[in-house]
């Protein structure tokens, strides 16, 4: 079993709104030292929203860290204090002008362990009521109503290919996309 390695300093590079970068010297079960890089995040929700039946809203949202637009299903980072679900019914409602009468967690993940710590927990919302969006300044998106199952063929042949949105359209339809064009398991 893997043990935990014994820290022996914490130094902060940068903390800013979203992420604080801090480097870790830490001592391992060998007795090496070596250096970590972690960024410390406060966590994000994501929304799996079915406004009509078989089909499921999509985002098309440019990504400054990327250089690129991803679709996406809508998503947002917690305030300090806020309550997760809160939180997917604030981020849909912004983002899309849904409003949701009911929320579900389905999973959570963590988005990249090996040196953040931000964790999501992805949820289904249903019983939608349209509405007009609120975006937060630089917010670049746009809505897509997209079937399901053509949005799983387009994790298959990776026009989708954000990690929060794999995880939960393949969580909640519980289907494994056909790869390279081949029937599915």
């Amino acid at each position: 079993m893997a043990r935990r390695p014994d820290i022996l300093k914490r130094e902060t590079l940068f903390a800013g709104r979203k992420v604080c970068l801090q480097v870790h010297r830490v001592r391992d079960s060998g007795g090496r030292e070596t250096t970590r890089e972690v960024v410390l995040h406060g966590g994000s929700v994501a929304v799996v929203a079915e406004p009509e039946p078989g089909k499921i809203l999509l985002e098309r949202v440019w990504r400054y860290a990327v250089e690129g637009s991803l679709l996406e299903i809508p998503a947002g980072t917690l305030e300090a204090g806020e309550d997760p679900a809160d939180c997917a019914v604030r981020e849909l409602a912004e983002e899309t002008g849904y409003r949701a009468g009911r929320v579900e967690p389905m999973l959570t993940i963590y988005t990249s362990p090996g040196f953040l710590t931000e964790r999501i927990t992805i949820y289904l919302a249903t019983d939608l009521e349209p509405g007009q969006p609120a975006r937060e300044a630089g917010e670049e998106i746009e809505n897509l109503l997209v079937p399901v199952d053509e949005a799983l063929a387009m994790i298959a042949d990776g026009r989708i290919d954000d990690g929060k949105t794999v995880c939960g359209l393949l969580y909640r339809y519980g289907r494994t996309p056909p790869a390279g064009g081949k029937e599915g398991v």
